[in-house]
């Protein structure tokens, strides 16, 4: 009585399972094909690999049984073209000649056994089903594997959601504390604004990747958030401060740092939030950095900083033009801000200058 393979499909239902039989000798071809319907696989024949190759782009199968030596294509060309087609598919070479190096090089192309001739029948059968069980394991294990992988990308687009909408949270508060900050002092108000889009522009202009740019961009929002902790008897002194009410301003890095502590997934902002009260000659604060030291988005803000308060009156002085600002920064290049960084500042406001006298002549 027939016998009906019994690898089972996905499904969980037996299935018969079809088998391509490759060969350029007919007799051998046919006599394949009536011995594997007699045992309930659904057999079709190919002559050459061209014509196998055609076939498997038009049909599924499940085994193809592949002689070695054949004109024009030879079976162990087939196998990668053949596996090209249908990954999921067992290659099973059949040959006349027992040499090491031919059979090496087709297992090696993804052949799952190799077969000598003259071949009884009933290992012909174990060697399919052997065949047979080891594709079903192999398509298991891939399906396990693209189940991780899905299951993977789920949990971390959805951690990605999470930790977006808790860092959204934590920078709306911090802006929150900004905006009270500077509601404290009028003359502070929209400084953490212009200093961030300023130093954005100082940044591109220096050709930093795009999330550099953004991490400067986020640095110069919250560069300013531990002023909240400054007296506002301080901040809005108008005459010169003491050592002791400067050393007080100078803790605002540290309240600062401390405010925005949680953000542990914009680390390279924090470290420039952290550095922009650094001076390029070392003479800054926290941590007298200087030099390359200092990280290259706080040595931005450090000069972005400077120009924006330069530019803004205060309580003991009025604003300066943005040109007079550069002429007097120019000064303390190498000493308060780096040299390339500060190039960089002068083209921006220099073209910041050009295109607002051309907008007024337009108007």
């Amino acid at each position: 009585m027939p016998r009906v393979s019994s690898v089972f499909r996905a499904t969980g239902e037996p299935a018969q399972q079809r088998v391509l039989v490759v060969d350029d000798e007919e007799s051998v071809r046919d006599a394949l094909a009536r011995f594997l319907r007699s045992r309930g696989f659904d057999a079709v024949t190919a002559h050459s690999g061209a014509v196998a190759l055609e076939r498997l782009g038009q049909e599924s199968f499940d085994i193809v049984l592949c002689d070695v030596n054949m004109p024009e294509m030879t079976g162990t060309e087939l196998v990668p073209r053949a596996l090209q087609v249908d990954a999921d598919i067992a290659v099973l070479m059949l040959t006349g000649v027992n040499d090491a190096a031919i059979a090496t090089e087709a297992l090696s192309r993804g052949a799952m056994d190799y077969l000598l001739k003259p071949i009884e029948l009933g290992e012909l059968e174990r060697a399919i089903e052997r065949a047979l069980h080891r594709r079903h394991l192999e398509i298991q294990r891939r399906n396990v594997e693209r189940m991780i992988r899905e299951e993977v990308a789920a949990r971390t687009e959805e951690l990605e959601r999470e930790k977006s909408t808790l860092s959204n949270l934590t920078i709306g508060v911090a802006q929150t504390l900004i905006n009270a900050m500077e509601a404290k002092d009028v003359y502070l108000a929209g400084h953490s604004l212009r200093v961030s889009e300023l130093a954005a522009s100082v940044a591109d202009a220096l050709d930093l990747e795009p999330d550099v740019v953004e991490d400067v961009r986020l640095a110069g929002r919250l560069h300013d958030v531990g002023k909240i902790g400054i007296r506002e008897e301080i901040m809005n002194k108008p005459g010169p401060l003491t050592a002791e009410e400067f050393a007080h301003v100078k803790d605002h890095v540290r309240i600062g740092m401390e405010i925005l502590e949680p953000l542990r997934h914009i680390p390279a902002a924090l470290e420039y939030v952290h550095d922009h009260h650094e001076h390029y000659d070392g003479s800054g604060y926290p941590r007298g950095l200087a030099g390359d030291q200092i990280s290259l988005g706080g040595r931005i803000l450090a000069a972005c900083d400077a120009f924006d308060a330069i530019c803004s009156r205060r309580a003991f002085r009025e604003a300066r033009e943005p040109s007079e600002t550069i002429a007097y920064l120019e000064a303390y290049v190498g000493l308060l801000v780096d040299p390339v960084v500060f190039k960089a500042l002068k083209r921006v406001v220099l073209r910041r200058k050009t295109l607002t006298f051309m907008d007024n002549r337009l108007d």
